[in-house]
Formats: C-alpha cells, structure tokens, sequence
C-alpha cells in the first residue's frame, strides 16, 4: 500500500492540512473516492451506525449522500497528538421535501504509520434551519480558499 501522507506523528500543521484534504474529498460526494482514505478494516462510529471496513463505509457513504442533498461541509483541527486528530465540523444539506439543516459534529480519528485512517468516532447533531440561514453558499464541490471557515463564521 502506498502512503496517504501527511503521516503520523501529526504536528498542528499536517493535521490541518489532513483535515482540509479530508474535507475536500467529502465534499465531492463520491464514496468511492473518499472510501480511498481508511484501511480495509476501517472501524466507524457514525451516530448509530457503526460501519466497518471499507465497503460498508462506501455503503453508508451512498445512502448519506442520496439523503443529504446540497451537501457543503466545512472542517476544522480541534487537536491532534501522535497518530489521532480530533476536528469539529459543520455541513448544510437539504432533504428531498426541501427543509435545509445544519448538521455540527465532532470527530475522532486514528490513522496507521501509512497514513490511512483506522478509526472514525463522529457525534452529529442536526437543527433544521431556514433556507435564509443559510451560511455555506459555495458551488456543489470544494469550498473555496477564500471561503470563510468555522471560526471566521462563528459556528
């Protein structure tokens, strides 16, 4: 297997810049892609889901998405030592009857010396919002540099 870099031990630096690149793969939407990232025995706590290895991960990463329309998701280092970073996030999406809502959750991971990641602990919390409360208006895709982030929008 080849390394997914950047690579354990993790400094503030290449944890953020882990969390960025975790961050933009997400928001392509494509589960085949982001399923890229974990090991082949990936362990997830996901709300009430606890999908493991690979190909389930893909599973649940498709029933998400066919769910969760208009998908933006922002993420940011909370902490990282050794081979774990902690992030907290927040992401928009709508439901196919047209209720907008902000999910905010934290996340835990652990990677392998390769840099794929092992574990995956999310909490998520979902509060429906109006469509004027809107805050991520990017196009569908990666949020742009200029982009505010968590902290700059005070969520």
């Amino acid at each position: 297997m080849t390394n997914k870099a950047p690579l354990p031990p993790f400094t503030p630096e290449t944890a953020a810049q882990k969390v960025r690149m975790a961050e933009d793969a997400w928001n392509t939407r494509d589960p085949d892609r982001v399923v890229l990232v974990y090991t082949e025995d990936t362990r997830w706590r996901n709300r009430a889901e606890f999908p493991t290895g690979r190909e389930q991960v893909r599973e649940f990463l498709q029933r998400k998405w066919a769910k969760e329309l208009e998908y933006r998701l922002i993420k940011e280092l909370w902490a990282c030592a050794g081979d774990r970073i902690a992030v907290r996030f927040a992401y928009e999406w709508h439901d196919d009857a047209g209720q907008w809502f902000r999910s905010y959750g934290n996340e835990n991971w652990r990677f392998d010396a390769q840099g794929y990641m092992t574990h995956r602990y999310a909490s998520i919390n979902d509060v429906p919002i109006e469509e004027t409360e809107r805050r991520f208006f990017w196009p569908l895709g990666r949020r742009p540099d200029d982009h505010p982030d968590l902290s700059e929008l005070d969520l």
